[in-house]
């Protein structure tokens, strides 16, 4: 653990590191950033998930709701990984001493193996394929994993500045 750390710390203090730690605008800005996608992408996966779980659209063929929804879900998680990574690089050590970090990249690992799972498993069974009305329950239990590991991947996040170091 300890050489992971020592690379966080280099990259930290690696001159892209310190330059955005220390503009004036430049974190703010990618911060922002990595909102407004964070925003687009787990918002328009929150509106997937309530459709899996049959909550929300429910006239809708949830393979429509994938098809049309699924390019902006990427292209908002593509500004995430990119705002995320540039976020990481200016506080590389910090991040790896949070414990809400640690839970926020886990939950998402496994948000990331759910919805994996879901888009080359259960997406490609024919009830969801064919657009049936009554859809099998790993469609509604997706959904409700997925919904829960986002919600935690979201507060983890928020409670990075607020929560103690392991130390």
């Amino acid at each position: 653990m300890s050489t992971l750390y020592a690379l966080a710390e280099q990259i930290e203090a690696s001159a892209i590191g310190v330059a955005i730690a220390e503009s004036r605008y430049a974190y703010p800005i990618i911060e922002g950033i990595h909102l407004i996608g964070l925003s687009i992408s787990v918002g328009l996966i929150f509106l997937t998930d309530l459709r899996l779980m049959n909550l929300f659209m429910k006239r809708v063929p949830v393979i429509d709701v994938l098809r049309h929804l699924r390019p902006y879900v990427i292209g908002g998680f593509i500004a995430v990984f990119i705002s995320g990574g540039l976020l990481f690089w200016s506080a590389a050590a910090r991040m790896l001493d949070s414990p809400a970090f640690v839970a926020k990249m886990i939950f998402m690992f496994f948000a990331g193996l759910n919805a994996l799972y879901f888009e080359f498993v259960t997406a490609q069974r024919a009830p969801v394929q064919e657009s049936h009305t009554i859809l099998p329950s790993s469609v509604a239990y997706a959904g409700v994993a997925s919904f829960g590991l986002w919600t935690l991947v979201v507060v983890c996040g928020r409670l990075i500045p607020y929560l103690p170091t392991w130390g």
